[in-house]
């Protein structure tokens, strides 16, 4: 940059502090490279405008006249996407403007192929968006950026090239075809002022070149926000899915390392108590030792279970939710209608919501009885766990249900929660999916 500026990133959405346009009162403006970057900005915008204008018309003719034998609904789809071009050209003429770096706003496709990036190209809002403003520039941006670069490129060229007269006297000149020079005088005149016009216009057209740019980031690169919350999300999921790996590989390493060595300790010390004298005192020791050791392993399976239930990854759903409701103090019928095994994280989002509104009916809820129902309609999962406690549930008193909030949003669910005083409360959680084929698994 010059003058010593660093350009900053293009995720903001405006223009970087180092823009060549950004500043156009600083000093150096008029020496430096800017107004002419300035100036081959917009008339490349404008040409580029223009040629998409009679592109976008003569395809939309084309498409008009073969709609009729339905050979033009390719091209149209293929219109659609006209955007895209155009809008990594538009981002790269703002490199040119400014240096600074215009984030692209497009994913990339997770499968190869053209049918991959396709679908994820029609489904992203980006697409739409460049759309959008691809027709902006083709029937209403160019002729602006055309006509204020042709002015100031214009009206003091004319004006300049009155100048010549000082060398021819007493010749008449039309000059702009209105105002004719009879003298060298009046000729100088015109020069100089179209002289101190031409820097003078350089402010205006670097402003209006300047907010031009920022439209650009804003419609086509408003990666700043968007892309940041998206990654978000996705880190987010991310971590979820990490964690999720990091519980079953605990829960396996005690289901099948601590807990069967704890059974064999318990087998051991049952074998031993039937060998040992049932008058001696190591008899009484052997059976305190053989109940600590069952009580610890019921604490490891509720552990265990509590990490991440076997069967739910065995069974599914309905089956860890009636195993749950079975461990509840708590009275609970389980009814479930679902077409098949869900996803993984659909399937563990689900169970530990119903887990944990169990837990805090038992504790809280003052409930004689519960209810678990899960359905699935139109690509959602919606479970409903209702009691008939004394209702004033709050997720804001740290009742646990902000935590699954949480989770169930990792997959793009919902958890809201129905608890007037009174009662009853309803907890329901609705989670989109698609059912999968895990009989294999």
């Amino acid at each position: 940059m010059n003058g010593g500026t660093t350009a900053v990133g293009a995720t903001t959405g405006g223009a970087g502090s180092g823009s060549r346009w950004a500043s156009p009162v600083r000093a150096g403006f008029l020496r430096s490279d800017a107004p002419w970057r300035v100036v081959g900005y917009l008339l490349a915008t404008g040409l580029s405008g223009l040629l998409l204008c009679f592109g976008l018309l003569l395809s939309g003719l084309v498409a008009g006249l073969l709609s009729v034998v339905l050979v033009g609904l390719p091209l149209a789809a293929a219109l659609a996407l006209a955007g895209v071009p155009i809008a990594a050209w538009e981002r790269r003429l703002v490199r040119f403007l400014d240096g600074g770096r215009v984030s692209d706003p497009h994913l990339v496709p997770q499968e190869p192929g053209l049918a991959a990036w396709l679908r994820l190209r029609y489904r992203e809002q980006a697409t739409w968006r460049e759309l959008g403003f691809a027709l902006l520039a083709a029937f209403v941006l160019w002729p602006i950026d055309l006509v204020v670069a042709g002015c100031f490129l214009v009206v003091p060229g004319y004006l300049v090239a009155a100048l010549p007269l000082l060398l021819r006297d007493g010749e008449q000149v039309n000059v702009l075809k209105v105002v004719v020079v009879h003298s060298p005088t009046v000729a100088a005149l015109l020069g100089l002022a179209g002289l101190l016009l031409l820097p003078l216009l350089a402010y205006p057209l670097a402003v209006l070149a300047a907010a031009r740019a920022a439209l650009v980031r804003l419609v086509l690169a408003p990666g700043g926000q968007e892309q940041r919350i998206g990654e978000l999300v996705r880190s987010r999921a991310r971590l979820v899915d990490a964690f999720e790996a990091e519980r079953r590989r605990i829960e396996r390493d005690l289901h099948d390392g601590a807990q069967q060595r704890l059974v064999a300790l318990t087998m051991a010390l049952g074998l031993a108590r039937l060998d040992a004298p049932t008058d001696g005192p190591l008899a009484s020791r052997l059976a305190e030792a053989h109940r600590e050791a069952g009580e610890v392993l019921a604490e490891l399976r509720e552990l265990i279970n509590g990490i991440h239930p076997q069967v739910l990854t065995d069974h599914g759903l309905p089956e860890a939710c009636a195993d749950a409701a079975d461990r509840s103090p708590v009275p609970v019928v389980t009814r479930f209608d679902l077409p098949g095994r869900l996803p993984g994280p659909v399937e563990s989002a689900g169970y530990f919501a119903v887990a944990e509104a169990l837990a805090n009916l038992a504790k809280h809820s003052g409930a004689s009885g519960a209810t678990v129902e899960g359905r699935y309609a139109q690509g959602r999962l919606t479970i409903e766990v209702t009691d008939d406690g004394h209702g004033g549930a709050d997720p804001a008193r740290g009742t646990g249900l902000t935590g699954l909030a949480d989770r169930v949003a990792v997959v793009h669910g919902t958890l809201s929660v129905s608890s007037p005083p009174g009662g009853p409360t309803l907890v329901r959680v609705e989670i989109p999916c698609t059912p999968i084929d895990r009989g294999a698994a």
